[in-house]
């Protein structure tokens, strides 16, 4: 039996070799604080302007435009709470979408407590915002734009560009959520019209508990954490340095591979999704069939649980996600996949297979043969299923 198929790349990845060995030195030998003026906090200050330059290098940026931070969430924090705090005088008004990322829809949420209006756009049955009822959205309260890159649940890629086009036209700041995004697709923010991004490196064989923020030169922002002059006095507290070399390093490699990735990704994600649609009755296909993220499968199946599907693939190895909420203790099924009008027996009936670098055609086959015969097994639990089985073989 193949064991260990690991297809939740969105939730996490494993880190490649190559960056826990840049790492390790930074744990043992080069430990100084980046801020002590003896040679051990040279080295690791040289080491964390290193890993900024690489970040910087890769979405066409400046190494100055480049703040480390905790992680994608507090990236996101920081960008929204920060303009809005820096702007409150120019206008408080916020825009983004239904199907954020938790991190930055409950900012908004704490916002509006705090006396911001916010725009909750809607999006259609892929996921895409409606690029004219954005338009419409702006007001001349308006400071900030924030729609996520890529959907961390059904791998939809927003139209950026234009996003940012729209936003530059009015005047109002644009941040998007790249976390997904970023190690995955081509970035570049000068192009794209991106004034702030939040990137991640777990989400690209990196280390977890490190992530950065892109804030354009010139950006207003206020900072989120106080307390020393780090990051030039913007995100106070010292340094991960080990983490943030491991960003560096886990950033080159995505780049400099980043064709083969994309091409590899593909023919896995097409070939899972054909296989499940061909050999499994009604499965639906959510997000965009083809503006989406090359390692992202997200399918609905009728007349299952997610949990119990969930739990039957990792009894076999596989270990894999769903839109069901319930799997994190609550009974509301995922808001993205409501939001793109889904029942809610079909969000909760939702797998998503996130693939990455170290999957194999291998394990795309495994998947594939033991899928069906456990959503059969579950199906035949379900009277509904069975009433409609029934009256397909009475036909």
């Amino acid at each position: 039996m193949k064991e260990n198929v690991y297809l939740d790349y969105s939730g996490t990845s494993p880190m490649k070799k190559e960056i826990l060995d840049e790492m390790l030195p930074y744990f043992t030998l080069d430990y100084g604080n980046p801020s002590s003026i003896h040679a051990f906090g040279r080295t690791s200050k040289k080491a964390v302007d290193t890993a900024r330059d690489r970040l910087a290098k890769t979405l066409n940026a400046g190494a100055n435009e480049i703040f480390f931070t905790g992680g994608g969430t507090e990236a996101d924090n920081w960008a929204i709470k920060g303009v809005a705090y820096a702007l409150q005088n120019k206008g408080k008004h916020i825009i983004t979408s239904k199907i954020e990322h938790h991190a930055v829809l409950h900012a908004c949420e704490y916002l509006e407590k705090q006396g911001f209006q916010v725009t909750y756009l809607d999006v259609d049955q892929y996921g895409l915002i409606n690029l004219e009822q954005l338009k419409q959205s702006i007001t001349s309260d308006t400071i900030l734009i924030t729609i996520m890159y890529a959907n961390n649940e059904i791998g939809t890629v927003q139209s950026i560009k234009e996003i940012g086009q729209i936003a530059k036209e009015r005047g109002v700041l644009f941040h998007t959520d790249g976390v997904q995004a970023y190690g995955n697709i081509p970035i570049d923010v000068q192009d794209l019209g991106i004034d702030l991004m939040s990137i991640s490196a777990h989400k690209l064989y990196g280390p977890k508990g490190v992530g950065a923020l892109y804030i354009r030169k010139g950006t207003k922002i206020d900072p989120l954490i106080h307390g020393g002059a780090q990051e030039k006095k913007r995100r106070a507290g010292t340094e991960n340095v080990p983490g943030i070399v491991g960003f560096g390093k886990a950033a080159l490699l995505a780049y400099e591979g980043l064709e083969e990735h994309q091409l590899t990704m593909i023919r896995l994600r097409d070939k899972m999704i054909n296989g499940i649609m061909e050999t499994i009755p009604y499965v639906r296909l959510n997000g965009h069939p083809s503006q989406r993220l090359p390692g992202n499968v997200n399918v609905s199946i009728e007349f299952i649980e997610g949990e119990s599907l969930l739990l039957s693939l990792d009894l076999v190895g596989i270990a894999a996600s769903s839109g069901s909420a319930c799997t994190s203790g609550s009974l509301d099924p995922s808001h993205v996949l409501m939001n793109i009008g889904l029942t809610h027996e079909l969000a909760h009936g939702s797998l998503r297979l996130s693939l990455g670098d170290f999957n194999t055609e291998e394990e795309i086959d495994y998947v594939l043969e033991k899928l069906p015969p456990i959503v059969t097994r579950l199906r035949a639990m379900s009277p509904l299923y069975e009433k409609i089985k029934g009256g397909i073989e009475n036909v």
